[in-house]
């Protein structure tokens, strides 16, 4: 197993329309669906699909909508031994309306926000098999500096989402975040400047790199992104796509960050980032995945598979 995922699952209710309402406004949708989401087991897919071993650890309600999620990940040849069942929350559900250049999201958390001790307490057994711990913000933000600390002491490379932002990082939790990959406006909450082109995001990158993070990425969307960590700074552009949902891009970017980190030869992850032809690479792969999954609709049905992105890559 090389990447293990503690966060949220979701079951995404999602309404395609041809522009975001305004507020209080009422629009017409063109379409409705209803996928399994929720920002941690959408990046457990990504890096499964991508073919590396993948655990995931959270807890769901005790209803139709947590036995399809559970069913979903297990079909994606995902552990979930450890994904518990609540008898007093829902699953969590998101309210998503689509547009062709822009989305709107709101999570309910509902058993999401139940994780805490019990689930740090089931992450202790694979940190001798996984290689990177995968975290987001859609489960209590205690839950997710302890798992943080406790799998940076184990040795693991730490990916941390911080969506949705919360405001500002505590330094102790900075300093154990291996990577930390806001968007640009979690990278202005999080770094208090405002973040409007390449160099303003690299400054802002820096900035949260000095508050402890080791390597920061900022993900831009069709301008790329940029890089910053003790071996200095750079920018990647994005992939040029037609792009039809992008709801899932930043989980499609972490899930393939994660996977073309664990396929390094390097044993130490943690060195291994800091040479940026290894880190660059990665990230050329991430941007890759993430390309990819918003030329379709939906969020873990887009994730593309290893062979496809391989092949596009090729391609480019």
């Amino acid at each position: 197993m090389d990447v293990l995922v503690l966060g949220s699952l979701n079951m995404d209710l999602v309404a395609r329309v041809e522009r975001l309402p305004l507020p209080g406004e009422t629009l017409l949708g063109s379409s409705f669906v209803t996928v399994p989401g929720g920002k941690g087991a959408n990046q457990a897919v990504a890096a499964a699909r991508l073919g590396s071993g993948v655990a995931m650890v959270g807890r769901v309600g005790d209803d139709g909508f947590g036995e399809k999620l559970r069913s979903h990940l297990q079909a994606e040849n995902i552990n979930v031994q450890s994904v518990s069942v609540s008898p007093q929350q829902p699953s969590g559900t998101a309210l998503i309306a689509v547009a062709p250049d822009n989305n709107q999201i709101i999570v309910v958390s509902g058993a999401n926000g139940e994780v805490g001790n019990a689930e740090l307490e089931e992450l202790v057994p694979y940190f001798e098999q996984a290689r990177v711990l995968l975290l987001q913000f859609e489960i209590p933000i205690s839950v997710v500096q302890k798992a943080a600390m406790s799998a940076h002491e184990a040795g693991l490379l730490v990916i941390v989402d911080p969506a949705p932002a919360q405001g500002k990082l505590t330094r102790e939790f900075c300093e154990h975040i291996s990577i930390l990959t806001p968007n640009q406006t979690e990278a202005e909450l999080l770094s208090g400047m405002e973040v409007v082109d390449k160099e303003s995001a690299i400054a802002a990158a820096k900035s949260l790199h000095q508050q402890g993070v080791d390597t920061v990425i900022i993900k831009l969307g069709e301008q790329g992104c940029v890089c910053a960590n003790p071996s200095g700074t750079f920018e990647f552009p994005a992939f040029a796509v037609e792009v039809v949902d992008t709801v899932a891009a930043g989980d499609a970017f972490n899930g393939g960050l994660a996977a073309a980190l664990c396929q390094t030869k390097e044993a130490d992850l943690k060195t291994a980032m800091h040479t940026h032809e290894q880190l660059q690479s990665a990230v050329r792969y991430a941007s890759a995945v993430a390309a990819l999954a918003v030329t379709r609709s939906g969020a873990q049905s887009a994730m593309p598979t290893l062979a496809e992105v391989e092949a596009f890559l090729r391609e480019r």
